[in-house]
């Protein structure tokens, strides 16, 4: 029986109320993970969460600090960077957090309406600005800091096991970790009988609007030969984590087979030490590879350790796109709310599509100077201009999209 089919006969996972209960087989483990990840319903919210890099104003490549940071994020910094503070929301709701290497980041609340949407979250992306200014820093404008070699600002345990873990691979770990920024759009996963093809259209965009939004071609500040190389830290970080998924009748039931086979990057414990063993899956902790068994509540955080550019999270979270220069977020991000809203334009997609199926590489690399991607990217964003038309919230975005592939094109 199917992972999918199993949710439809017996509760497969204790109540929430219970998430220290121990987890008994790995067949309950797949049944929760696809009911918790794979959550259906008509798509209704949508959001956003945005990413920067953080610099002084007056020479962004000196290193920042920690102490800069907070004094600039004042209540509003994460409880990661100060143990005791606050931890205000933005003004319009917004959270604030910062990631190991300080990049700050901003995370919307679910919205109603694209309109909705744009609206809060450049507010408080204006309010995080006003901030960092008055401390003599700035956001950064690429979805890599073109300068500065990887530095960690969170001493945590989960960062420190992480960084441990992605060092035995190569320096791709620290990239992602300390030295990327972002664009992540997060919709509903859709009914039941659409899930599938939602998800394998995301998928099929990746390349399009990695090659479409590339923004990070410089490291350590010089020329890398690659449009996205953030795109290439995460491809080269840990690639059973981070790889894209098939396109797939049952992509809840191969998610879950995927997460119980990951290895394990953090084991968390008293003390600062939580580095995990080399390669232990979270199946074999459920088969009794460690002592004290897992729980519910060990597989939620496991799940929090995957990193792929497509992440369900009960709702699909994507994580493809690089970084936007100030309001830039909103392109993208306008154009995939637009393309999900109605699902005859998502089978569009599937077929437009279809052609940049599988070019993860490719569109990292060289971006619109891949002629496949360039042609498929045309036709992709010219049906986001007339969806975001019909869908009528951003009258302005449609003329700033259309304007902008215009010229990214020619350059292309």
């Amino acid at each position: 029986m199917s992972v999918t089919a199993s949710l439809h006969s017996a509760p497969a996972h204790p109540p929430a109320e219970v998430p220290s209960s121990r987890i008994r087989t790995r067949a309950e483990a797949e049944a929760y993970v696809a009911s918790v990840c794979f959550k259906h319903g008509p798509p209704r919210a949508v959001g956003v969460e945005l990413e920067w890099t953080v610099h002084h104003s007056d020479d962004p490549r000196r290193p920042l600090d920690a102490e800069t940071l907070i004094a600039a994020l004042g209540p509003h910094a994460p409880s990661s960077l100060v143990p005791d503070s606050p931890q205000r929301p933005l003004p319009r709701g917004s959270a604030l957090t910062v990631e190991p290497g300080g990049q700050v980041e901003v995370s919307s609340l679910p919205a109603p309406s694209l309109r909705t949407l744009l609206d809060a979250v450049a507010a408080d992306a204006a309010h995080v600005r006003r901030r960092l200014a008055t401390a003599g820093l700035r956001l950064g404008e690429r979805g890599t800091d073109p300068w500065r070699s990887p530095r960690r600002l969170l001493h945590v345990p989960r960062y420190a096991a992480m960084e441990s873990a992605f060092d035995r691979i190569g320096i791709g770990g620290r990239l992602m970790m300390c030295s990327t920024a972002g664009v992540q759009v997060c919709l509903d996963a859709g009914e039941p009988h659409r899930i599938a093809a939602r998800w394998a259209a995301l998928h099929a965009l990746g390349p399009v609007f990695i090659a479409a939004f590339a923004n990070s071609p410089e490291l350590f500040g010089a020329p890398t030969g690659w449009a996205s190389a953030r795109t290439r830290s995460l491809l080269r970080t840990d690639l059973p984590r981070m790889r894209p998924a098939p396109a797939t009748a049952d992509p809840a039931g191969d998610w879950a087979r995927r997460v119980l086979d990951t290895a394990l990057l953090c084991l968390r414990r008293d003390g600062a030490d939580w580095r995990a063993p080399g390669g232990l899956t979270f199946a074999e902790w459920i088969g009794g590879a460690l002592p004290v068994p897992p729980t519910y509540d060990d597989l939620d955080y496991h799940l929090t350790t995957l990193f792929p550019p497509v992440r369900p999270r009960g709702y699909f979270e994507i994580r493809y796109l690089d970084a936007q220069g100030g309001d830039g977020w909103v392109l993208p991000a306008a154009a995939l709310v637009a393309l999900f809203h109605r699902e005859s334009a998502v089978d569009a997609v599937l077929e437009l599509a279809a052609p940049a199926a599988g070019r993860w590489v490719p569109a990292a690399r060289l971006g619109l100077a891949d002629p496949v991607l360039a042609r498929v990217a045309r036709a992709v964003l010219e049906l986001a201009c007339r969806c975001l038309d019909e869908l009528g919230e951003a009258p302005d975005v449609v003329t700033a999209l259309a304007d902008w592939h215009a010229r990214r094109s020619c350059a292309g």
